[in-house]
């Protein structure tokens, strides 16, 4: 039998920070950012549409992502915030940026709203693509340019407010990013504004097949190798993503990963028996090991073949991955749900019991 993929063992603190965040009730017990929530809930936020749910969704995400990783309290708050003054992605503007920065500002005071007031009104496009080029300056600061017709104004960004929008971008991009937006955004940061939509019609519908992004888990990699550079290194707490922000993925394995691991969603497999759709999960996992989904439905399929011991493992990993994010990666269901399932499976690799009859996995339920 093949050797196994390697899964990343678990890390028991960062399980209990991610349990502190699986209710929704944790964003009112968190003395910074809950008496901002009323206010901006107040703009409506609950009812505007963004990506995979409503914009209030996006932003409780991403903050939730940023208080996981252990950021400070106006990088949190820049993940509440962060497109409250619209920005060149979405039309969606909640603060005018002309007449209220005063109201924000006394709000979440000066330094957090200055945080988000440059990164709603810099380009982020180009701030991301200097970053990926490996074009910031001896002292970690980088210079793009601001949102707006040519010729546009620069704005020069020190170390802290560099780190502090790529860790941002990181927690944004996987809340939001699944397939719809690989195929009319493609190739984020460099989009090709020319295709037409009414030609890419079926690129266009929305949401789509919910497909996980192919593109996208590669490009936070690299954001977090940035963070590597000796000016940006001890700015702020470095995600435990890939690793502490350590490792890399390439595109192509990223790629590849993500189209096993459909293939076996969409039951692009034999049906009869397990083999085929489980090694090819466990090449999925190999290729990239940084995301749960694929680890927790290949400790489903273990549990189904009577192998336990090895879908404990599994299960473990996908828990740490998940853990490490604060939002799924497959957004068919809510983070949350793919951490309390992986529980189960875990739970049923542990003490046995995994159902023999498909009616009673019905019945599965965590105890204690």
């Amino acid at each position: 039998m093949p050797a196994l993929p390697a899964f990343a063992p678990p890390d028991d603190a960062l399980f209990q920070r991610a349990q502190s965040l699986l209710d929704d009730e944790w964003l009112a017990h968190d003395a910074d950012l809950a008496p901002v929530l009323p206010m901006v809930l107040a703009r409506g936020v609950g009812q505007d549409w963004h990506k995979a749910g409503t914009f209030r969704h996006h932003l409780v995400g991403v903050a939730r992502s940023l208080a996981l990783w252990g950021q400070p309290r106006d990088v949190r708050l820049l993940g509440l915030l962060h497109s409250v003054y619209g920005n060149a992605f979405v039309d969606l503007v909640k603060f005018d940026a002309a007449s209220e920065r005063g109201r924000l500002q006394a709000l979440v005071g000066e330094s957090a709203e200055h945080l988000v007031y440059l990164f709603c009104t810099m380009s982020r496009a180009q701030f991301v693509q200097k970053l990926l080029a490996g074009e910031l300056q001896a002292d970690g600061s980088l210079v793009v340019e601001k949102n707006g017709p040519a010729p546009r104004q620069t704005v020069h960004l020190a170390p802290y407010e560099v780190a502090a929008f790529t860790i941002v971008s990181m927690a944004d991009t996987i809340e939001q990013w699944f397939s719809w937006q690989d195929d009319i955004y493609s190739r984020f940061p460099a989009v090709d504004p020319s295709r037409p939509q009414a030609v890419h019609w079926a690129a266009s519908l929305w949401p789509g097949p919910m497909r996980p992004t192919a593109r996208m888990v590669s490009q936070i990699a690299a954001l977090g190798l940035a963070l590597q550079h000796p000016g940006l290194r001890g700015q702020l707490p470095l995600p435990p993503v890939f690793d502490h922000c350590s490792q890399g993925l390439t595109a192509q394995d990223e790629a590849a990963a993500t189209a096993l691991y459909w293939s076996v969603i969409q039951l692009a497999q034999p049906l009869v028996d397990l083999d085929g759709a489980t090694a090819t999960l466990e090449q999925a996992v190999r290729l990239n090991p940084w995301v749960g989904e694929p680890q927790m439905v290949l400790a489903q399929l273990y549990l189904s073949a009577g192998r336990a011991q090895d879908a404990a493992c599994a299960a473990r990993g996908a828990l740490q991955a998940f853990s490490a994010w604060g939002n799924a990666w497959d957004k068919r269901v809510q983070w949350d749900a793919w951490i309390a399932w992986t529980r189960i499976l875990l739970q049923s690799a542990e003490e046995g019991g995994w159902p023999a009859r498909l009616d009673k996995l019905n019945n599965v339920a965590l105890k204690g």
